[in-house]
């Protein structure tokens, strides 16, 4: 995950590697259909996460298709749910995954470009915050 720049996946326990993320790295979630109404808070605790580990939730996929829950109870409509298929919508997912893969790699190289503009001032025993007033003459 270390290695990962940008992160698609279903609601779920499998999200809770993105602390092995970089910062300035990117989560997509989906939901199966009947999420939203059911979910509570708990939809929202990969945002949060993301959003405390300097990450960027991107947004989440709502899938509004597939099979209505055949109970009157909530709780078995919630199971049913969560076990569902999640669809996606072609066209739309291909416009939302090009936005977030450039603004990603945008985001990278401006973070590289910094960390390398860090390093060259670390290495001349500069302070960060100096390097853009500073000369080669020490």
């Amino acid at each position: 995950m270390s290695e990962t720049d940008i992160l698609i996946s279903p609601h779920g326990a499998q999200m809770t590697n993105m602390i092995f993320m970089d910062k300035n790295s990117s989560v997509m979630e989906f939901f199966p259909k009947g999420w939203l109404e059911l979910a509570g808070g708990g939809q929202y605790v990969f945002r949060w996460l993301a959003d405390s580990a300097g990450m960027r939730h991107e947004g989440q996929w709502r899938d509004s298709e597939g099979e209505s829950c055949p109970f009157d109870d909530k709780d078995q409509c919630f199971t049913f749910y969560k076990d569902g298929t999640i669809g996606h919508d072609e066209a739309f997912f291909s416009q939302w995954a090009a936005q977030v893969l450039q603004e990603t790699k945008v985001r990278k190289l401006k973070d590289d470009a910094s960390k390398r503009k860090n390093n060259r001032a670390s290495q001349q025993g500069m302070h960060v915050t100096d390097f853009n007033h500073c000369c080669s003459c020490g």
